[in-house]
């Protein structure tokens, strides 16, 4: 049987436009629920005693463009590209065949095989399928490897511009986030200070890793994970690696260098990744862990009191994506083209500081005087029809900045370019 790609509205599947249009007239100006939302909301959580977390800025912009018509939106972190034809062909088959009920909640055995094959050919080192654990997505590995790890109180170090999902992940664990801030360079790139970091490390309970990272296309290279994983080893501090961008680079090479390629079976090293970007799977919530082996056991047990397994359908087209090989290597050359875009529309723009990303697909754009990114991003929805993410939304790192998401069919990139480029000037009163 054969999965007819959905139809989109605004460049997403039916359902999230639905809910984030629903959510948008919700707090439309003058609709009675608006009074609600921004005035009730947060007097209601008081009251209840709920644990709350900093909301994100990306959603704020993103709601605001979907009430407003004809927006080109890339201020979310996917592709508008559908999944590959094996792995929906392969879920679809594996409902029909009935595989509907619970799974081994470390992950189908034919997957977590197929993972550990994957991940020995990409990476220096071989893993060992006992130290695969399949999660509901990359984001639960992320918050799996922290329950694991770190207890209310504890200090867990993350540099930043950061994805802000992992940092609150922490604090919802009670725990206290440092931040250690990415040095942007004069040409738009961004490096790590190794001495701030082993300033940073004495005491903590896990150190974050993002690289390929997510906003600026940061990647460390082989010595400075080398580096990293020693200062870690040293201060008996978990390294917790988010890795889901690993083989979205542009040098030619077929992955970017990862602790896979470092750290042994023994390290207190958990490296997390996800179908979601490598084959455009964002919606399918299928992620994984590669562990230390003497922490496998205990780690199955959290994830199921937290998921209790993953989807055996979803998984059935996970293992048919990695079968796909000539997927990945066409979505990364999607993302080049993409890229090459953005750095073309971006250039002889005089206030601007950018850098094409080393991997990953975003272009993190500096922009001279900027103190408001927020205020910006919205502008730029309202005044110009297009959405980009404001770099506050990134940590205070990430001030001065926006991001877009390049992994977009040509066509649209144009028209999304034009009207950022027109929009930054326009905006910014400058050539």
């Amino acid at each position: 049987m054969k999965v007819q790609r959905a139809e989109t509205f605004g460049h997403f599947h039916p359902r999230q436009a639905a809910m984030a249009q629903a959510q948008a007239q919700a707090q439309a100006p003058g609709s009675c629920r608006a009074g609600f939302c921004f005035r009730g909301w947060h007097a209601l959580t008081r009251a209840m005693n709920l644990v709350r977390i900093p909301g994100s800025r990306i959603v704020e912009v993103g709601r605001l463009a979907f009430a407003t018509p004809g927006v080109e939106i890339l201020a979310f972190g996917e592709s508008d590209q559908p999944s590959p034809l094996a792995a929906r062909d392969a879920l679809v088959a594996a409902i029909d065949a009935g595989q509907t009920t619970y799974p081994d909640v470390r992950g189908i055995p034919a997957l977590r095989a197929a993972l550990a094959a994957y991940l020995g050919a990409q990476h220096a080192r071989p893993v060992a399928v006992s130290r695969i654990q399949v999660t509901a997505s990359g984001m639960a590995a992320i918050g799996i490897a922290l329950a694991a790890t770190v207890r209310a109180g504890q200090r867990v170090v993350l540099h930043s511009p950061a994805w802000p999902n992992c940092g609150n992940a922490a604090r919802l664990r009670g725990a206290v986030v440092e931040d250690l801030p990415l040095d942007p360079l004069p040409d738009g790139r961004f490096r790590m200070d190794l001495d701030r970091l082993a300033g940073l490390l004495p005491g903590a309970a896990a150190f974050i890793l993002n690289s390929p990272n997510n906003p600026t296309g940061w990647t460390a290279s082989l010595d400075e994970l080398a580096a990293i994983l020693d200062l870690c080893r040293r201060h008996g501090v978990w390294l917790i690696s988010d890795e889901v961008y690993s083989t979205l680079v542009y040098d030619g090479g077929k992955a970017a260098p990862s602790l896979l390629d470092l750290a042994g079976p023994e390290d207190r090293v958990i490296v997390c990744n996800s179908f979601s970007k490598t084959w455009a799977m964002t919606g399918w919530r299928l992620g994984w862990m590669v562990l230390p082996e003497a922490a496998a056991e205990t780690i199955a047990d959290i994830v199921e009191v937290t998921h209790s397994g993953v989807a055996p359908f979803a998984q059935a087209g996970g293992l048919a994506a990695l079968a796909d090989t000539g997927f990945a290597a066409g979505f990364r050359a999607h993302c080049a083209r993409g890229r090459d875009l953005a750095g073309a529309a971006l250039a002889g723009l005089n206030f601007v500081r950018y850098a094409p990303p080393d991997a990953a697909f975003y272009a993190f754009i500096g922009i001279d005087g900027l103190t408001d990114s927020l205020g910006l991003a919205k502008r730029l929805v309202v005044n110009h029809g297009v959405a980009v993410a404001p770099g506050v939304a990134f940590g205070p790192a990430g001030e001065g900045h926006l991001r877009l998401c390049f992994a977009q069919a040509p066509e649209r990139m144009e028209r999304a370019m034009d009207r950022l480029r027109a929009g930054l000037r326009a905006e910014l009163g400058a050539g």
